[in-house]
């Protein structure tokens, strides 16, 4: 068994959750942003992670051998994600004096929930942790083994 596939696994997770938090900053920094290269107000954006499929299993050879076999398969390609738009729609408050305010009044806000994001953050912060304890781990456990082996 590959004992870099730990690592290899943690470094996945890591790098999905750097990418969250920068999802999660930009949204943060652009919650007052009426007024977007596109048009309208900036729209809240969202990570999606796609799941690595399982494969068939095989019927034959031993369990650690099948095992490997699948997760180098699964890891080969990176793991797919996508920044997504949120479709909810956008705040609309009433504020006459500012500048992207229409002829009623009314002014279109980014659909950002502040505490939402913060939420987020916390949970990816998390996660972020977590891959960096599984890294740890699988490290110290390498280094038993070499201890052991001596």
């Amino acid at each position: 068994m590959d004992p870099f596939l730990a690592f290899k696994i943690g470094a996945t997770g890591l790098r999905i959750q750097r990418l969250r938090m920068d999802i999660i900053s930009s949204n943060l920094a652009n919650i007052d942003t009426t007024r977007t290269p596109q048009g309208g107000p900036y729209r809240r954006k969202d990570l999606v992670v796609a799941a690595v499929p399982v494969l068939k299993p095989v019927q034959t050879g031993e369990f650690g051998d099948i095992l490997q076999a699948k997760l180098s398969q699964s890891l080969k390609a990176a793991v797919p994600v996508a920044v997504v738009s949120d479709p909810r729609p956008f705040k609309v408050v009433y504020d006459p004096s500012h500048p992207d305010a229409d002829k009623n009044g009314y002014v279109r806000l980014p659909n950002i929930n502040p505490i939402e994001e913060m939420v987020n953050m916390i949970s990816a912060l998390r996660a972020y942790e977590a891959n960096v304890a599984a890294i740890n781990n699988a490290k110290a456990m390498i280094q038993k083994a070499i201890e052991i082996g001596r």
